[in-house]
């Protein structure tokens, strides 16, 4: 159960599983999710259980947005990403991919949720570890193309963060050309399913 939502964040209690602060945990609200950082931790008794203050993790939309007032709302006009270091725009689509662990070679057909030229986030319970080398397979309408890649980021649960380590920059910008026609029309059409 979450009280005292915002458009950042919520205090959420009812929880089992021992989190500490610095954890990144997934929450849903009907079919919406994000990513939230735990920022306090709190024993609220038996009938609360554990009591954590989560706040989302920068460039996550606020799931339960229908749920605030009108004026708690945020903007989109005034909302500013204070740590967007990335040199490509990152688009909330989903785009499939085929990873493969290079120490076993089996591949993992997933959907990235968030994309870029440079790299991508793919929501899996069980991410690999942080600095696992990857194969990465994709497509640009019918050209196959290929890129080393590495784990950076991973969040128990949730999924993990990949970066693009082995696309020569001409690619990384012609990819990104593509996501960006793919997100303006919202839809994988059928060249672009493979």
């Amino acid at each position: 159960m979450a009280q005292n939502i915002s458009a950042t964040g919520a205090c959420i209690y009812g929880i089992e599983p021992e989190l500490k602060v610095g954890d990144v945990i997934g929450v849903q609200y009907e079919s919406k999710k994000a990513r939230c950082k735990v920022i306090w931790v709190v024993d609220a008794g038996a009938l609360k259980k554990t009591q954590v203050g989560v706040q989302l993790v920068a460039d996550q939309e606020c799931p339960w947005t229908s749920m605030l007032p009108t004026d708690m709302r945020p903007d989109e006009r005034t909302l500013v990403s204070h740590d967007n270091r990335r040199r490509f725009a990152r688009h909330k689509i989903s785009f499939p991919l085929e990873l493969r662990d290079e120490r076993v070679n089996t591949p993992l057909r997933v959907n990235a949720t968030d994309i870029s030229g440079n790299g991508c986030y793919v929501e899996t319970v069980m991410p690999l570890p942080v600095g696992t080398a990857l194969r990465v397979d994709f497509w640009i309408d019918q050209e196959h193309l290929q890129a080393s890649a590495v784990v950076r980021t991973r969040d128990p649960g949730v999924g993990m963060g990949i970066e693009f380590t082995g696309l020569p920059e001409d690619n990384k910008k012609r990819f990104q050309a593509h996501l960006d026609k793919l997100d303006s029309s919202k839809t994988l059409g059928p060249k672009e399913v493979q």
